[in-house]
């Protein structure tokens, strides 16, 4: 153990090489633990909604706002607050309105920037310089450091600040520098951010989503089982792909693959055409309302009853593959009578709502036909080399997980399974059973083996778990006992729809069994928070997302549009700064330009979940504890200077 020690200790001389380095390092770290802890931002199941979710993100669902408040308290009315705030979410498309009504620029820009400059201080105060200085714009890197550094030394300070701001005007870079202004205020309201799952599906732009967390600052996310299936898609598993292609054509939502993704989804369209040509279709009306023409409708449900077919079909053939699974229930089609288009489930028949399915040999009902191999085949290699996916699914793997202990949170998507009892729950993968956190980390290893095994069973493997994960009754991150997904499609009885919830659901009450789940992850009874989404939360019946005296929080409220008549809002957002935790309940968004137009921001009832008594400091966080860590390091480092078992390298 020393002999290891000394070999450390050389290396770490080797990044501080004298006492005067190791000595102000130390004081540096020490320093930035006594400041205030960064605000973490948590989102959940954005479901592609794209428009929403950046608007949220901007505003830190309402931390920007607040930011404004404390600055400027009651010197300044309530409207010139929200038009500020909107100035700082869409600076450019809001000057270029202000452009059109506003007589004397000059004088707006002068006021806008001091304002702009106020509230920049006030965020980037709870940062050390070094931070701030690496968050800064390049071109404006300089000026805004002098702007918002208090400067002791200068007596007129304000005739200081007065004359870099003139400058700024008349050399025309006002408008420049208040898009910097903005984005950096932007960037330092929230420190870090947690997406909690289900980036995908439902909503029109996930790829969009997609590309503005790669470009965040500080990010990590929760894999949900929409984020699993797509991810299974991209790594060519079957199922996956027909579940991603069913999901969009049924949302309206084809362009994510065309557009988005560049999909060719024409041998496909060509086949729904030529197979379902004269089929109403109706049992595959679309979701929602996509701005469709009705020729586009009319190809659009062909392609959706065509690839539900192959779905079913291909779902098959896995389970039959993995009888590990236990998924033989959901093997529907050879259970239909096709005389008499009757279909037994569970021992009772029912009548089918629609029986056209040219495609499907009775004798060999998951057997795809040779139109249908030749579009799946064509399907797996589109998925497998598009650049763009590989790049989303890539950044998933590389920033995400299955689960995360944050900061003494529990952050996860959907559930912990459970027994009817409130015990953990076994659940077999691939022969070997697992239950909380290690059937979380199992999972998790299989997803990744899915793309980087060496070994073809193993990677086969992982990309069949992707699948299971997706609609698997042991699945975390589904936790129900099946998807009715055929049954929703063909029978109109609403008892076969019903889909189990895992009895986690109806425990979220119970404190014995929310503390063994923290105890089951490494946390501590008192102190300590769990946060997941997956099950919307229905607000507008009274049903309260803070469960177990505010041990967990149920952050799904609806950001998909599709939910939001049964939700009743439009989704739930988590602050978490050095005074506690704030639940944020969103209403719809309206648009993009009616935030820019109408200043119209989201408007947000915020609960205070949890007020600390004393303000938490970057010491007491993960990152506080690592650097108390360095600290140690560095005295060790210290002492063996200063005793002569190291000598300083000058």
């Amino acid at each position: 153990m020393k002999e290891l020690e000394a070999r450390y200790l050389e290396r770490l001389s080797q990044l501080y090489p004298t006492i005067a380095k190791a000595s102000t390092e130390i004081i540096n770290l020490q320093a930035i633990l006594n400041l205030p802890k960064g605000t973490e931002h948590f989102l959940t199941d954005i479901h592609g909604e794209h428009e929403a979710f950046s608007h949220v993100l901007k505003n830190g669902s309402g931390s920007v706002r607040r930011k404004i408040d404390d600055v400027f308290g009651n010197t300044m009315s309530s409207r010139d607050k929200q038009s500020l705030a909107t100035l700082i979410y869409y600076p450019k498309e809001k000057m270029d309105r202000i452009k059109q009504e506003e007589d004397n620029m000059e004088d707006w820009y002068k006021i806008t920037l001091y304002r702009l400059i106020e509230v920049c201080k006030r965020t980037a105060s709870k940062y050390t310089r070094s931070k701030v200085r690496k968050a800064l714009p390049p071109d404006f890197a300089y000026v805004i450091e002098e702007l918002i550094t208090e400067k002791s030394e200068i007596t007129d300070k304000e005739s200081y600040y007065n004359s870099i701001v003139t400058t700024i005007i008349r050399i025309g870079r006002a408008e420049k520098f208040i898009v910097a202004l903005s984005e950096l205020i932007q960037r330092l309201t929230v420190d870090h951010l947690h997406i909690v799952g289900d980036i995908y599906d439902r909503g029109p732009g996930p790829h969009i989503i997609m590309e503005k967390l790669i470009k965040y600052h500080s990010v990590d996310i929760q894999w949900g089982n929409h984020d699993v299936l797509w991810m299974g898609a991209a790594a060519g598993q079957r199922g996956c792909i027909a579940n991603v292609i069913r999901i969009c054509a049924r949302y309206g939502n084809l362009d994510i693959l065309e557009d988005g993704y560049g999909i060719n989804l024409l041998p496909l369209a060509t086949f729904a055409m030529n197979t379902y040509g004269d089929d109403p279709c109706t049992c595959f009306r679309l979701k929602g309302e996509p701005e469709y023409s009705e020729g586009e409708m009319l190809l659009d449900v062909k392609m959706h009853k065509a690839i539900s077919i192959i779905q079913f079909k291909v779902e098959g053939q896995i389970i039959r593959k993995n009888p590990g699974f236990k998924l033989n229930s959901r093997n529907l089609l050879h259970h239909i009578n096709f005389e008499t288009g009757m279909i037994e489930i569970d021992g009772k028949e029912y009548q089918m709502l629609d029986m056209n399915f040219p495609t499907i040999d009775p004798k060999k009902p998951y057997t795809l036909t040779r139109e249908e191999e030749d579009i799946m085949e064509r399907l797996q290699k589109a998925f497998i080399h598009c650049e763009k996916l590989q790049r989303h699914m890539r950044f998933l793997l590389n920033k995400g997980g299955l689960y995360k202990v944050y900061n003494n949170n529990l952050l996860y998507h959907g559930c912990v399974p459970l027994t009817e009892n409130g015990e953990l729950k076994s659940v077999r993968v691939y022969g070997h059973s697992y239950k909380g956190k290690g059937l979380y980390e199992a999972m998790e290893s299989y997803v990744r083996k899915g793309f980087y095994a060496l070994d073809p069973r193993e990677k086969e493997r992982g990309r069949d778990l992707m699948w299971y994960i997706w609609l698997g009754e042991g699945s975390p991150l589904f936790g129900k006992d099946k998807m009715a997904t055929f049954e929703r499609y063909f029978l109109a009885e609403k008892e076969t729809h019903k889909e189990k919830k895992n009895p986690y659901y109806s425990m979220l009450e119970n404190e014995e069994v929310i503390d063994k789940i923290l105890a089951e992850f490494g946390l501590p009874a008192e102190g300590a928070h769990i946060i997941n989404g997956h099950v919307p939360v229905k607000s507008k019946n009274g049903e309260n997302p803070i469960k177990c005296g505010g041990k967990v929080m149920v952050i799904d409220g609806g950001f998909s549009k599709a939910y939001q008549k049964e939700t009743g809002i439009a989704g739930y957002t988590l602050i978490y700064n050095s005074y506690g935790l704030i639940l944020a309940a969103h209403e719809p968004f309206e648009s993009t330009e009616a935030a820019i137009e109408k200043e119209s921001d989201i408007h947000s009832d915020s609960i205070i979940v949890k007020r600390v008594v004393q303000r938490k400091l970057v010491g007491d966080t993960d990152i506080g504890r690592e650097l108390k860590e360095q600290i140690a390091d560095l005295e060790m480092l210290l002492e063996a200077y200063r005793s002569g078992r190291i000598t300083e390298r000058i």
